[in-house]
């Protein structure tokens, strides 16, 4: 590695470059299709596989902003994809689950999910697919690990 930063060829963009570009095409296709956004889809994913969360848990499962997670459940809520109960034991913690609709559009987009991922990795055999993702988890660790305190 040289010392001159070309921005082309910095790791950081270039993972940025590829998270982005993946995001806006699958945006595009969950947008197009079920009128859902990015953050919208993440809530439903995640309360599909683990019902009962709150907004906070939401936020930490999917490291998003709490307020774009604040912003989803509020439009999932609205569109009826969402029901939102409060804890017995704190009036201010809500309890957050699909709905039937919310388990349809959940179950629909997921398909569609699992099918992008297929396309995105064809052409990839099961040792390179393996391997890019030990990569990814060993760099999240690493990142992890030069964020700590």
């Amino acid at each position: 590695m040289d010392n001159e930063l070309r921005l082309e060829n910095f790791l950081p963009y270039r993972l940025a470059v590829l998270s982005n570009t993946v995001s806006t095409t699958v945006a595009r296709a969950y947008d197009k299709r079920f009128n859902v956004s990015i953050p919208e889809w993440r809530v439903i994913a995640v309360l599909g596989r683990f019902p009962g969360l709150s907004a906070v848990e939401v936020a930490e499962r999917t490291l998003m902003d709490k307020v774009a997670v604040s912003r989803a459940v509020t439009k999932l809520i609205k569109n009826g994809r969402i029901d939102r109960e409060f804890a017995d034991a704190d009036k201010r913690r809500s309890i957050l689950n699909l709905s039937e609709d919310g388990k349809k559009l959940h179950d629909e987009i997921a398909q569609l999910a699992l099918q992008f991922e297929r396309d995105l990795l064809e052409g990839f055999n099961a040792e390179e697919i393996t391997e890019l993702n030990n990569i990814m988890e060993r760099l999240l660790a690493q990142a992890s690990l030069i964020g700590s305190p």
